[in-house]
């Protein structure tokens, strides 16, 4: 299917993690490739010493974007975090040029199976609980839509014909770049209103995009969606698609059992009549917090509805660990669990990752100074849920000025003290929980560095 580009002039227009992608595939096709960014070039060192190792190198232009290069490719594809109106898109469309969001491109040249992850967050742990549930019933699976991950990197791949499904994330501003967009399968989970840096006009312009998916769906098509947030979303109630919702409550006590299909939390379990009644026991569950158990019931709705086993689903109830630097259960080890929380990198993030566990933590926490931050606003959430605090970092003389006295407190010098030192004050039951609650960039060069050490540390131990 891809042997139609082999030899076209394509234009990459952004040159962040997908604008690489696109790249890589492109070569792989033996394309001639320029690249264009807005950025000038001296913000672009990193991206321009990256593109010099490419044979053959992309041609560039940097700093500004030329009618010129728009009109001489056959092809032109844009990063999702580019405008869907920068006014050279539309010469080139003028110009009867092939214009795509990478996302566009992805879609038009995937020819598997897509369950389709929407709404306005908690997207990329749902898609990697399916993911995860899938690959332990034995699929083939593909997993991607983020940054980190593009939805363009499956066409790269050198299994793709044996790949069962793609699960994607499906954010809004891709969906403003693709109008036919139809999976197998779409879930969404909730639906906010927000109005994002200038790609929408009004909120309600964000929420129809959002939408688009779940009005794209026919009979033959599946639809997941939250009782407890989007019950009375009128789009949803009236999709073409089988719909099944699920909820945290009880579907008996709510007294809708006779009328909906799907999952919900009752009498200790999950109950699924989804094709067939299914019971889960979560007693064992590996991630924390409400949001995820919310999740979880999302991507069980989402197996149950694709006949995915029962067996694979408890599974994932209890092995499950999270996605990498977000409250990820890293091991346990004597009694003592690890989570490694390094993406939480403000104090508003640490209180909601605290408020996940039900019984105190020892926190290490710290990182980066910056000025002006109310430490003292947190001390209420560190009082009640840290039996022990390990601050580290360039910010811990502030941090322990202000939340020292509130909680048992240590201050260490290196970060392979605060880890060997949190370790000697747990005891059997404990939780030790890396969440800085500030950037990492003092002695890290970001969180996932941070995170990644943190693991190996505690393999160590």
């Amino acid at each position: 299917m891809m042997e139609k580009y082999k030899g076209k002039k394509v234009l990459v227009v952004g040159l962040g993690k997908t604008g690489f992608a696109l790249i890589n595939l492109f070569t792989q096709l033996g394309c001639e490739i320029k690249v264009t960014d807005i950025k000038p070039i001296f913000d672009l060192n990193k991206q321009v010493k990256r593109l010099k190792k490419i044979t053959p190198t992309p041609t560039m232009t940097l700093g500004e974007h030329k009618d010129e290069d728009f009109i001489e490719a056959d092809i032109i594809v844009y990063s999702s975090s580019v405008d869907p109106n920068l006014p050279q898109l539309k010469v080139a469309r003028e110009h009867g040029r092939q214009v795509y969001s990478d996302f566009a491109f992805a879609y038009e040249n995937c020819t598997k199976p897509i369950v389709a992850v929407c709404g306005s967050h908690g997207r990329t742990i749902i898609s990697h609980m399916i993911g995860y549930t899938l690959k332990l019933d034995r699929k083939n699976v593909f997993v991607g839509g983020t940054s980190d991950e593009p939805f363009i990197n499956f066409l790269s791949l050198q299994s793709k014909e044996e790949i069962d499904y793609c699960v994607i994330e499906v954010s809004p501003q891709q969906l403003q770049t693709v109008e036919t967009f139809k999976p197998v399968l779409a879930v969404y989970p909730n639906l906010e209103e927000k109005n994002l840096l200038g790609r929408f006009k009004t909120s309600s312009e964000y929420l129809d995009t959002a939408l688009k998916v779940a009005r794209n769906l026919g009979p033959e098509n599946y639809l997941v969606a939250n009782f407890d947030k989007l019950a009375s979303n009128s789009v949803l109630r009236s999709s073409q698609a089988q719909t099944f919702w699920y909820s945290r409550k009880s579907f008996v006590t709510m007294g809708v059992i006779s009328e909906i299909q799907g999952t919900h939390f009752h009498d200790k379990r999950i109950h699924s009549n989804i094709h067939f009644h299914s019971e889960f026991k979560v007693t064992d569950m590996r991630i924390v917090g409400v949001n995820n158990r919310e999740n979880l019931m999302a991507a069980i709705t989402a197996c149950k509805a694709l006949k995915v086993s029962d067996a694979a689903i408890q599974q994932c109830i209890e092995k499950f660990p999270g996605i990498p630097h977000r409250l990820e259960f890293v091991v346990e080890k004597n009694g003592v669990r690890f989570y490694n929380d390094s993406k939480s990198e403000t104090m508003d993030e640490l209180k909601v990752s605290l408020e996940a566990f039900k019984d105190p933590v020892i926190l290490i926490a710290g990182g980066k100074e910056i000025e002006g931050i109310p430490f003292d606003k947190y001390a209420n959430i560190i009082r009640e849920k840290v039996r022990v605090l390990v601050l580290v970092g360039e910010v811990k003389e502030s941090m322990n000025r202000i939340l020292g006295d509130v909680t048992q407190t240590y201050l260490v010098g290196s970060f392979d003290e605060s880890v060997l030192l949190a370790y000697q004050k747990s005891r059997t039951g404990d939780t030790i929980l890396l969440c800085p609650g500030n950037e990492s960039t003092d002695v890290f060069r970001d969180f996932e560095e941070k995170g990644n050490y943190y693991k190996k540390l505690i393999f160590q131990l």
